[in-house]
This record gives C-alpha cells, structure tokens and sequence, in this order.
C-alpha cells in the first residue's frame, strides 16, 4: 500500500511529516509513504534520520501552498504543490491516499475537483472525531458546507455510519441530529425537514442536543458546517481551558507540591481524549479517492496516526461501502 503525505503542508514541515512518515512506516511494515514537496527541502531533513529507502520516497512538488491562502486561488494558480501533485498522483493511481496537515479549503478543493464525488453524493463533508464516554465518534459536517440540505443530511449519516462501523468497530451506529431541543417540532425549517427525512432510517435516534455529545447519545453527530466548526473548536479549547482553572483552583486552595503534581495528572489522564494527535486527522468522506486533512499544528505522533488511519480506510474498503450504503 502507498500513502502520499504532504511535506510542505502544517505549521511543522517539514519535520513532523518526515519524522510522522518514518514512524509510520517502522510499525507498519506494510506501507510505503511518498513524502511530496520541494525536493532539496524533504531531503536535507532526511539527512538526519535512518530509514528504509525503498519504502520512504520523495516526490518533486516546488511550490507550496499557505495555510492562510484562497483555497481556489491556490489549486488554480499552484499545479505544481504539493497538495495538487499529491491528489494529482492519487488520481492517476500511483498511490492509494493523500494525506496532509496543510490548507483544509486547498485541500478539500483540489480533492473535489481533481477526484470528483462518489455515485450518489451531493457534496463531500468533513468528518471530525469528537471525544465521548464511549470513545471517539463522529461529529458531520465540520466545516465543508456552512449549509446542509435535508437530504444532505441522508447522505452525511449513511457515510458516517459507514466510516464508524468499519473504523471504530461500532456495530450498527446510532445516528442524532443537533438541535436546539429533543422534541420533533424543534429548530429551523431546514432541520424539521431534515428530520422527517432521517426519520426513515431504522438508526436514526433523533434530536439530540449539544449536552448529549460527551454522553454518546449517538456514534454520528449531524450538523451543518458553520455548527459542526464550532463544536469542534471549543472542544479542542477544553484542555487548555480547564488546565487554566484548575492551576487556579490549586493555588487558591493552598495545596501542596505532592497534592498539585496529583490533580495535574488526574487532568492529564482524563483529558487524554482530546488530544488530536492520537486522532491524527480526518477524512473527507464523499470524495471519489480518500484524502484526510490533520491539524495544522499537527506532531511527529498526528502525522503517524493519520498515515495509519488512512491505510485501515483503504484496507476496509470504506468508498465502496458507502456507495452501497448510499444505493
């Protein structure tokens, strides 16, 4: 298998996608990753780790796109970065995935219109992984489309569904709509319509609120971009949040060195959910190829974890699926 990972792209390149892709293919022995991006770039930070040179290739891209550019600006103007060429090669068959810590809109634009859509999907979404009491689920759209039809929504669960089964081992994965109130009647007429429309699927637990994410109500969360974004923010902002109030709370209570070092690896420990890196990143479920997009903070361990995700994607089948899914 051949995964494609994008050098240039993130706020750490080329470091954490060279050193991600090293581990990546030192556990597993199954894979070979194409590092895309300025050649003399890639290869001088090369020169300071040992790696199997047979299985850690390097594929020319000179220019780069910036994580704060016009998305179509970027896929129109830059043919030769490493975003383009990397889903470039995706689509000519040389390599099974791309995957990138770079632009999400560059990369969601250049995945649409180089790769198409899959049969019976209206438009790609992204998928985010969200922390809950039973593990990580799926939180769509997060971002891909501020406004989601109601059929839309169909086609998001059907997806979802497909990718929680396969990936996470969830057997028949429960579907809930965010909304302002459990009750049918509630929210837009978007979302009543939308509704009566996921009302036909025998998974479908209904309205669910946003209190209801951490408690796992359901295994795929359905929203649209602007407040699946949101969602997704302010639960990455938790950790460091509650890391503030708690050194707060230590210190006003007086507690001593020994009790502090305690509470502090309580948090650690609790809060191990959230942290992206052992998500790695998330995919662009609907895109007739399969490309994923981490955070563009994204460590050595985030870059491993996604190259990892996308190859149990492509070993799964989860386009095909879905596709049946959606028939």
């Amino acid at each position: 298998m051949i995964i494609a990972v994008d050098a240039a792209g993130g706020d750490h390149y080329p470091t954490s996608p060279v050193e991600g892709s090293i581990q990546a293919i030192n556990e597993n022995s199954s894979l070979t990753v194409v590092l895309v991006g300025p050649e003399d770039m890639i290869n001088a930070e090369l020169d300071g780790h040992e790696y199997n040179e047979e299985r850690l290739l390097v594929q020319h891209a000179p220019e780069i796109v910036g994580m704060n550019e016009s998305p179509a600006q970027a896929v129109k103007t830059k043919q030769n970065s490493s975003i383009v060429s990397g889903i470039g090669m995706h689509k000519a068959g040389k390599c099974d995935a791309f995957v990138s810590a770079g632009n999400t809109g560059a990369l969601l634009a250049a995945s649409t219109f180089l790769l198409g859509k899959l049969e019976g999907v209206s438009r790609p979404t992204i998928a985010a992984m969200y922390p809950t009491v039973n593990g990580v689920r799926l939180v769509m759209d997060a971002g891909a489309n501020l406004e989601v039809r109601p059929s839309m929504y169909v086609e998001f669960a059907e997806m979802g569904r497909v990718f929680v089964k396969e990936i996470m081992g969830v057997d028949d994965p429960k579907v809930g709509l965010l909304n302002v109130g459990e009750e049918e009647e509630k929210g837009t007429d978007n979302l009543k319509q939308a509704f009566k429309e996921l009302s036909a699927l025998p998974n479908f637990v209904g309205n669910v609120e946003g209190s209801d994410i951490f408690k796992a109500k359901a295994d795929v969360f359905l929203c649209d971009g602007l407040v699946g974004n949101i969602v997704l923010k302010f639960g990455e902002s938790i950790p460091g949040a509650l890391e503030m109030f708690v050194k707060k709370g230590i210190k006003d209570l007086g507690l001593g060195a020994d009790k502090a070092k305690l509470v502090s690896k309580v948090l650690k420990t609790s809060l191990a959910e959230f942290d992206p890196d052992q998500v790695g990143g998330v995919p662009f479920l609907g895109v007739d190829g399969l490309t994923m997009v981490g955070h563009g903070s994204s460590s050595p361990l985030a870059i491993k974890n996604m190259i990892l995700s996308a190859a149990k994607c492509v070993e799964h089948n989860i386009n095909e699926k879905i596709i049946a899914s959606l028939k």
